[in-house]
């Protein structure tokens, strides 16, 4: 059963369901979460190579990025730089570089540098949603195409609307479906609610408030969430917020 298609009061129920069921099996141990081992030992690789070339250079190899790139995008892993100057031996197959789906990024630039994936499959896909909501509220004058409100001031985006099947993409936490969310301005996210929630149990701390919960599915992970908004802790669950 698909979440997108409920009242808000159902989700809820369900993720309380959910969350009992994928706590024990969210982020394996030995292996990068959905199985992809050889995602995780390019991002061993990437790290290491990354660490070396700082105590070298005193810098990051990273390509320039303009401030107003979200952060879980921002800072791309010059990957050729690195092959140039022998800090890797080849760019690695799952990279974007080199024919793969995954860009491979830099999180914590100033303090704890850390090499993680953005999966350009679902990048692409909330790019190409975004378009279809663009296109439907210029010939709808100007109305966001919403289903049922998860969060205040984000619904579920409805997609007989617009003409179209909800896209079925899935978590690189849980291997879940997503929802696809847009807020009263129209912007298109996917929503990581149940994979934050299942993963603050899971780590048995009680988040601060206003922290930015993505960074939990983080540090859980060698995967950035790909345009998600803020999550902030309340009531006891994660909530869409927007920043």
């Amino acid at each position: 059963m698909k979440l997108r298609q409920l009242p808000r009061a159902l989700t809820l129920g369900l993720l309380s369901i959910m969350i009992l069921s994928l706590t024990g099996c969210l982020y394996p141990e030995d292996q990068t979460p959905g199985g992809q081992a050889s995602a995780r030992e390019a991002v061993l690789t990437v790290q290491d190579a990354t660490e070396r070339y700082q105590s070298q250079t005193s810098l990051l190899p990273i390509q320039n990025a303009k401030e107003s790139v979200p952060v879980y995008e921002k800072y791309k892993v010059d990957l050729g730089k690195l092959k140039r100057m022998g800090y890797i031996a080849q760019i690695p197959a799952a990279a974007f570089e080199n024919g793969g789906s995954y860009q491979f990024l830099i999180i914590d630039e100033e303090t704890d540098p850390k090499v993680k994936l953005l999966d350009l499959v679902v990048f692409q896909t909330v790019n190409d949603v975004q378009k279809k909501v663009d296109e439907y509220r210029s010939s709808h004058g100007d109305r966001i195409p919403k289903g049922d409100e998860l969060y205040p001031g984000f619904s579920v985006i409805n997609f007989k609307e617009l003409g179209m099947k909800a896209p079925n993409i899935q978590s690189m936490y849980s291997r879940q479906t997503l929802n696809f969310l847009v807020n009263d301005q129209g912007q298109a996210y996917v929503d990581y609610g149940i994979d934050i929630a299942t993963a603050v149990k899971k780590a048995q701390t009680e988040p601060q408030p206003n922290e930015d919960l993505r960074k939990v599915l983080v540090d859980a992970s060698y995967y950035v969430p790909v345009r998600s908004p803020v999550y902030h802790w309340m009531e006891g669950e994660p909530r869409a917020v927007n920043d």
